[in-house]
């Protein structure tokens, strides 16, 4: 056959319901991806693993800040106040939004990679300039350049990794950009505490930063580009070539079916965004109404998970567990970054089984729950307004604070934390750069909001108001979740969009994952029919 034949004739409008296959022969839209049916091999998973150390990034800074902000000292000309410290830590999160603006607003141009290799270069300089910092204005810099780095990888990389997964992985496969996040942070606790002690040890935590970026940039040209990418610029035949490799265990005919499939996503995708400029496609999702509402739910939970508490206890954790009395708050806060990585791992392999819906609503009342009960019991922790200890008698309560945080975190972790990331799959081709860009910006415009007020929240409204202020934000997130999140899990990212066109999709989720039920069982039943008649 030659290169032409792997695409097939196309009716001539791509919305039409039927197309014709390389024999003329008329096929369903829906029956094109029989070959996300098939077995799988290591292929995808190698991609997926390699690009999500792009997560270690996000990660590592996370973590470290916290112990980097306890142990910088005077190191900086003097010792920074709070004002400072929350400059110092917020200013990374902003960094991360333009970023995230920046790989958006050239994603589709350039292809995914290009951005990966972008923000990996960026981290390295922004990690080189920290460890050689000596004033604040330094440091400052340094820390917007690792922004700039982290925002542009955190919001490609799950979008790249949705692009080459198989739909019955895709959650996992997501998943593993998480695991490396807060594998990343548990990391960073770790050489935290193991530097402690070193004098100026934190300008070794903050270059050791470089080297996940080092070890992607050597890795990333093993990957290709995502298929659909490839087909969007006109590259058929490599794609037909990486969806081989993705499912070696589908026929020839199914590659082609599937080269099919996307060309006709990314068709009309091409066909509604021709002679448009970017202003007109990040307009689109405000005024088309199912874009709207994919945008609201997908940030909606985003804003959510960062809003909620979380990313306060890993930037200021080491601040915390000091306010409350421990000698060793580095420490303590690993314990904090340990629970994390083990239910994220909860998370991945949950996450395609169960779904992303029930999982959510299973686990926002417990970060509810466990935060309102650390709020209780900051009432008996004598706390000065400067967030300074009163007594060093503490007792009780700050070891119920530890607990409240470690089953607050393995609800987070297992639950919103992941699942957050996720919601890319939420938007058509023709928009999911600039939406994915969209539910990036929101996870560092919530970041900016969380780490430039904390410190200022805790002692305005004492340590009980804030948590209670948290608690009260992933309870009623609890509730939003039940209305507006539909559960999308085994639907391809060309099926998605069809549910959004039915308000929030939560009641059409499940008639499609229904009937995707009764196709699965029919064509189980006619496998073993024909391995019967063998």
């Amino acid at each position: 056959m030659g290169n032409g034949g792997i695409i097939s004739v196309l009716d001539e409008k791509t919305e039409a319901l039927h197309v014709e296959n390389h024999l003329g022969a008329p096929t369903a839209i829906d029956d094109l991806d029989s070959i996300e049916l098939t077995q799988t091999g290591k292929f995808s998973w190698l991609i997926s693993i390699t690009a999500a150390i792009g997560g270690m990034l996000f990660g590592y800074d996370t973590g470290i800040i916290s112990a980097v902000l306890v142990y910088l000292n005077e190191d900086l000309g003097h010792v920074l106040s709070a004002g400072e410290k929350e400059l110092v830590t917020s200013i990374t999160s902003g960094g991360a939004f333009f970023g995230a603006i920046i790989a958006g607003m050239t994603a589709d141009r350039f292809g995914r990679k290009v951005a990966i290799y972008a923000g990996c270069a960026l981290f390295i300089l922004g990690a080189v300039l920290q460890a050689c910092a000596y004033s604040l204005a330094q440091m400052t810099v340094g820390r917007l350049i690792v922004g700039l780095g982290v925002g542009s990888a955190a919001m490609i990389v799950p979008l790249y990794i949705a692009e080459v997964a198989p739909a019955k992985y895709r959650g996992r496969m997501i998943g593993l950009d998480n695991m490396s996040i807060t594998g990343g942070q548990l990391v960073s606790y770790g050489i935290g505490a193991g530097l402690a002690h070193v004098s100026h040890g934190w300008r070794g935590m903050v270059a050791i930063g470089a080297i996940p970026a080092i070890i992607l940039c050597c890795l990333l040209p093993l990957c290709p580009e995502s298929p659909r990418q490839l087909i969007y610029h006109n590259k058929p035949e490599q794609a037909h070539r990486v969806i081989a490799r993705i499912f070696p265990n589908g026929t020839e005919l199914q590659v082609q079916q599937k080269v099919q499939h996307i060309t006709i996503a990314v068709e009309e995708a091409k066909n509604m965004v021709a002679g448009k400029s970017t202003w007109w496609l990040l307009k689109q999702l405000y005024v088309v109404p199912g874009n709207l509402r994919a945008l609201i739910a997908a940030c909606g939970l985003m804003a959510i998970s960062q809003l909620g508490g979380f990313n306060s206890l890993m930037y200021y954790s080491s601040t915390l567990f000091g306010i409350v009395g421990f000698k060793n708050p580095v420490a303590v806060g690993t314990i904090i970054a340990g629970t994390n990585f083990v239910f994220t791992w909860v998370n991945l392999m949950m996450v395609d089984r169960i779904g992303r819906r029930r999982i959510l609503l299973c686990t926002m009342w417990g970060m509810a729950l466990f935060l309102a009960l650390a709020a209780v019991c900051f009432h008996w922790i004598p706390v000065n307004h400067d967030l300074s200890l009163k007594n060093d008698k503490v007792g009780w309560p700050a070891d119920v604070v530890l607990v409240c945080m470690v089953f607050y975190v393995a609800f987070y972790s297992s639950g919103m934390g992941n699942t957050a990331w996720l919601s890319s799959e939420f938007f058509p081709m023709e928009v999911r750069a600039v939406g994915t860009m969209m539910l990036t910006c929101t996870c560092w415009g919530s970041n900016v909001i969380v780490a430039s007020t904390f410190l200022t929240q805790m002692e305005n409204t004492t340590p009980s108001g804030a948590f209670g202020f948290y608690a009260a934000i992933c309870f009623f997130g609890w509730i939003a979740v039940y209305f507006c999140y539909p559960e999308v899990k085994g639907m391809t990212l060309e099926d998605i969009r069809e549910i959004f066109n039915h308000g929030f999709g939560v009641q059409r989720a499940r008639e499609l994952q229904a009937e995707a039920k009764i196709q699965r069982k029919i064509q189980r039943n006619g496998d073993f029919g024909e391995k019967s008649s063998l």
